[in-house]
Formats: structure tokens, sequence, C-alpha cells
């Protein structure tokens, strides 16, 4: 009996454990994800482009409607999201690339590399953007509508024609 006992309050832990796992994995990232920005305009930043020069505000350069898509070369989900963005790039979706807490060096080489789904890409070097955006992790799409709103957000990579769709429904794409 005092084995029993002794063994039970593990069972008990392994049994909330097992529960809270599967709990989690049925739950889908962009219903978790906080979007406090969408509804609001875009956040007034400048970025440097990619292929270097001045800074210039964000606003101008992603002239709506357009989805804006935070990766980074260092992003394992952002290699499996290429082929979705390229496909989009493909249909005409004009596309911002903001790259997120990255060396433009290694930014260029990505997209070298995986090919160039953007209409123009800008350097998020510190994350400011990111965080200004709400960005929880990369990668991350924003459509963002003609009047400069913020629509809809998508958390991590896009894979699928649907996943892009919302987005697209939303910017008025």
């Amino acid at each position: 009996m005092k084995r029993f006992w002794a063994v039970l309050p593990i069972a008990v832990l392994a049994i909330l454990v097992l529960v809270f796992a599967g709990h989690s994995l049925k739950r889908r990232t962009s219903q978790v994800t906080p979007t406090a920005m969408v509804g609001r305009p875009m956040p007034a930043i400048a970025l440097a482009p990619l292929s270097g020069g001045s800074p210039a505000p964000l606003k101008a350069t992603a002239k709506g409607p357009v989805l804006v898509n935070f990766y980074a070369s260092w992003c394992a989900p952002c290699i499996q999201e290429a082929p979705a963005l390229m496909a989009l790039k493909a249909e005409g979706v004009p596309i911002l690339g903001v790259a997120y807490k990255d060396d433009p060096r290694d930014s260029a080489a990505f997209l070298q590399r995986l090919g160039d789904p953007y209409r123009s890409v800008v350097v998020d070097r510190d994350g400011r953007a990111g965080i200004e955006f709400g960005v929880t992790g990369v990668p991350e799409t924003y459509a963002v509508d003609a009047a400069g709103v913020i629509r809809a957000k998508h958390a991590g990579p896009m894979m699928t024609a649907a996943d892009a769709e919302t987005l697209l429904a939303e910017a008025g794409l």
C-alpha cells in the first residue's frame, strides 16, 4: 500500500503532462498569436532597402494592398514557406519582405538561394519594426489594405493556398 501512495503523485503528474501536451498540439499557432495591430494603421517607421540606400518610410515602401512578410535567413520555417511565397509572386501578389534581425548579406544570400518572392525588401536589423508590428516570431505575414491599415495576420509559414487566401481577401487583393 505504501508503494501505491508513493507512485500516485508521479502517475497523476504524468497524466497531466499528457493532457496539456495533447491540448497544445491541437491548437493552431495563428489562433493563439496576438493580433493587436489588426485594424490599426501600419507603424510609421523607416527602414533601409536590402540593396542599400537611405531609410524610407515603410508606408511609402509598402503601398497597399500588399502582404508584408517578416523573414530571416536563420529561420527554418522561412525556408519551408519560400515555395508558397514564390507561387504568390507568380500569381502577381505584391509582397514586401522585411529581413528581421538578420545580417543583410545573409538575407541577400537566402533570397539568392531560394528565390526572391518580394516586390522589395527592407532591413529590420535591430527588430524595431518587428516590435512595432507585434511580431512574435518569424515568419509572420500581415495583410495591409490600400489605406495602409493592417487587416489580418498569419503567424508561422504559409504552406497552402488556404493560408494565403484569408490574407489576400483581407488586404483586398
